[in-house]
């Protein structure tokens, strides 16, 4: 198996690392003093997703600060269904909001702009350009469900209710919007691996909210054709499925997806996920970001459980889920030396 120089996407493939590789979920934001001075200077979340300056900046933030073997593209899960027709705002201290809610008009009434897509290519292109040689670009995209979720209630929400409901109620109008999203994600991955990413990932943050043969159709289904769409139009592009909250559910979404590697939320015993997964399989994961911000022997003993785990088989260590905006930046200093050997209990692995 041909080998490159950069140790990320040699574990995407499948290669055993003796240490590890990294990246941090959401690595380039609001914990970095940096992002936050571009971001005032910037004004808005989105303003900053669509000025491609603006956005390579922040994307290779973190690059520079910790010298992360992945950097992950700067943009939101939400630009899809920006690009399908619905408008898009971040509101303070609410998040994002999309309108108008597929509760209350039809997916065909909205008017499609996928030129919406294309300053995050752009983005994509200048980060490509500057990236050190040894570090594998990832792409990225919401996975149908996550974002349906979205499109229906036109803000997040804790349990997923309405599109859960509307799913129940009408299969076939919430399988128009999962089939639109599979679309214009193939479309939108592809974009950006043609642009200039090694590597994708698709995250379905709500995915736990769902029952078991619920999560067999707008789960495992439609990110099953993405992922074969992908593979048939970039042969050897890696994707990273992430299924957060899947919980027993995790290996058959390894199994029937297709996906490249699985990434694991903090809820997961690493110790489970290691015998119930394909010894071949790449695994990402799963610190938990209150470990993170914990620090101290509480985050020593995470990892070194983590690194105990997954030894021996191809392992990208990672969060468990986004980093959180107060995690101090001497933990993940310290995150960094326990994984790549040089701190303590961090060398068991």
């Amino acid at each position: 198996m041909t080998r490159s120089t950069k140790s990320l996407i040699n574990v995407l493939k499948g290669q055993r690392a003796e240490v590890p590789p990294m990246w941090l979920m959401r690595q380039a934001g609001r914990y970095l003093p940096e992002y936050r001075a571009l971001r005032a200077d910037k004004g808005g979340f989105l303003e900053l997703v669509y000025d491609t300056d603006a956005a390579a900046e922040v994307t290779l933030q973190p690059i520079r600060r910790f010298g992360f073997d992945g950097a992950i593209l700067f943009s939101d899960i939400l630009i899809v269904p920006h690009a399908l027709g619905q408008d898009l705002r971040f509101e303070a201290g609410e998040g994002p909001v999309l309108s108008p809610r597929l509760v209350d008009v039809s997916l065909a009434s909205l008017e499609r702009a996928p030129e919406r897509l294309r300053p995050i290519y752009e983005t994509v292109e200048k980060v490509a350009a500057q990236l050190p040689e040894t570090t594998t670009f990832l792409g990225f995209a919401g996975s149908p469900w996550t974002v349906a979720t979205y499109m229906v209630a036109g803000r997040g929400s804790k349990d997923q209710g309405e599109a859960r409901r509307f799913a129940y109620a009408d299969p076939q109008a919430f399988g128009a919007v999962i089939d639109a999203l599979v679309d214009m994600t193939v479309d939108y991955l592809s974009g950006q691996i043609r642009a200039g990413v090694e590597a994708v990932q698709l995250f379905d943050s709500w995915s736990g909210s769902l029952a078991p043969a619920q999560f067999e159709r707008w789960v495992i289904g439609p990110n099953a054709r993405i992922v074969a769409a992908l593979r048939e139009r970039h042969p050897g592009v890696p994707v990273i499925g992430f299924p957060k909250g899947a919980g027993a559910k995790l290996p058959a979404y390894a199994r029937e997806t297709g996906i490249d590697a699985v990434g694991v939320d903090e809820t997961q015993d690493p110790h489970w996920i290691a015998a119930n997964m394909p010894a071949d399989l790449p695994v990402q994961g799963n610190l938990d970001p209150l470990a993170l911000i914990a620090g101290g022997a509480a985050l020593e003993q995470a990892v070194a459980s983590i690194l105990s785990a997954f030894e021996g088989r191809p392992h990208i260590f990672n969060l468990g889920h986004g980093i959180l905006p107060d995690t101090p930046i001497a933990h993940v200093e310290r995150l960094i030396e326990l994984v790549r050997g040089r701190g303590g209990e961090g060398e068991a692995a």
